[in-house]
């Protein structure tokens, strides 16, 4: 339980963050006060909720199951495969703890069956009603359109180019704020083919990783909204209709889903590889440059402490105190310059007492977001495909969205810090 001061400190902290998101607004005079203060009460309310009411909390506590049965099904394939690679029994005494895991052949493959599974519930129809559910939520208590809500909510389960397929037909209509809300929800939440593997390398780090993970995508939703509208209001008071159901199938038949999601899977987890081997390298490479500076304060100058130095202020506005800032900065540094898997992995890395459990809790949820320049790449491109005639707009609110992405998971690491 964090002390008063550093409650208060938190506290402070979420109302520079939204100042900040004002600061940079198009038009601060279009701002609608219903919106702001109901996505924020939103915001906080979900965050007591899901994390303060014991019944809510128990039932979140048990995703961790969720991700235990996920984790030693793939398990059993990827021993089954790859043997003592994939996890299975060892034909040898091992010498160094920790050793013996392989990251590719252990963790990675549960990319696989979360795509397959998360394909096979959307065909058979078990996760539309709760994104709709989730849609007229946020329509109803902040004043949205439909096509936003429902786009927005659908970032909960699946990614920041997927979500927008609910409402493809609806994409060329939607307002400059509208299209920005779009985008910064994607920026602002993880796919669920990531959730499961981000939980369990996080396992040993974070209690309880897996609930906080699933609070962290659903409090991603209206943060978004908040910071969007702040930064790109319509004037307009209008909004676009939701479509009541997906545009599309997904899938002929269950075997077809199956070896769809498979697919879509595989082509996720070479990605996940071949981006961690050349981000890494990179990272090596950006080190061994800066070794050839003179050390300052005592240490060498390195990439992550550079961000670290940057970052530092923004991790403090979120509760974390500054004796860890540039510990924490150096992480929310990585992330936004590379992926949050890799911050993700440097988190599980650290030392019990680089960071304390607090410290470790919000970064959780202010690393939990794709907002990252890799991922503009992505976002641009898919969203350009499905709506080329607003390709200028989505490029020139592109940078921008990296930006209310990276503030909407501060304001989340923020309210958990105000919480915690």
């Amino acid at each position: 339980m964090a002390d008063p001061l550093s409650r208060l400190q938190s506290a402070l902290g979420l109302l520079v963050l939204l100042g900040l998101a004002l600061a940079m607004s198009e038009d601060r005079g279009a701002v609608r006060p219903r919106t702001v203060a109901g996505a924020l009460a939103l915001t906080v309310g979900l965050a007591l909720l899901l994390l303060e009411v014991p019944g809510v909390t128990t039932a979140f506590a048990g995703a961790a199951a969720a991700v235990d049965a996920i984790a030693a099904a793939t398990r059993a394939g990827t021993s089954f495969v790859f043997g003592y690679l994939g996890g299975g029994p060892l034909p040898f005494d091992p010498t160094t703890p920790g050793g013996t895991f392989v990251l590719a052949f252990q963790a990675l493959p549960i990319v696989l069956v979360v795509s397959a599974l998360t394909t096979l519930l959307f065909h058979w129809g078990l996760l539309q009603p709760v994104v709709r559910a989730f849609s007229v939520m946020l329509e109803r208590t902040l004043g949205i359109g439909g096509a936003v809500g429902l786009s927005t909510a659908a970032n909960i389960f699946v990614g920041m180019v997927e979500a927008p397929l609910f409402i493809r037909p609806y994409l060329a209509a939607l307002t400059r704020g509208e299209l920005f809300m779009v985008m910064t929800g994607g920026m602002a939440g993880i796919a669920g083919t990531v959730f499961v593997l981000y939980a369990t390398l996080l396992r040993e780090a974070i209690p309880d990783v897996a609930g906080h993970l699933v609070v962290a995508s659903i409090l991603g939703a209206p943060a978004a909204i908040l910071v969007s509208h702040l930064m790109v209001p319509d004037r307009a008071g209008r909004g676009t209709a939701a479509p009541v159901v997906a545009p599309a199938k997904i899938a002929d038949g269950t075997m077809d889903a199956i070896v769809r999601g498979t697919t879509v899977g595989l082509e996720l987890l070479l990605n996940i590889v071949a981006m961690l081997i050349v981000l890494v390298a990179l990272v090596h490479l950006a080190n061994a440059a800066l070794g050839l500076l003179p050390d300052l304060a005592g240490a060498p100058v390195t990439l992550q402490r550079g961000l670290g130095l940057v970052m530092a202020p923004v991790c403090w506005l979120m509760g974390i105190p500054w004796a860890e800032a540039v510990t924490a900065g150096g992480l929310m540094g990585v992330k936004t310059v590379l992926n949050e898997l890799i911050a993700y992995v440097e988190l599980a890395r650290l030392p019990p007492e680089a960071l304390a459990p607090r410290s470790r809790l919000i970064l959780t949820y202010a690393l939990c977001g794709f907002a990252n320049f890799g991922s503009l790449g992505i976002m641009i491109g898919g969203l350009s495909a499905m709506a080329p005639e607003r390709r200028d707009e989505i490029v020139a609110l592109g940078l921008k969205s990296v930006v209310s992405g990276t503030l909407s998971t501060c304001v989340i690491g923020a309210v958990v810090g105000l919480l915690a």
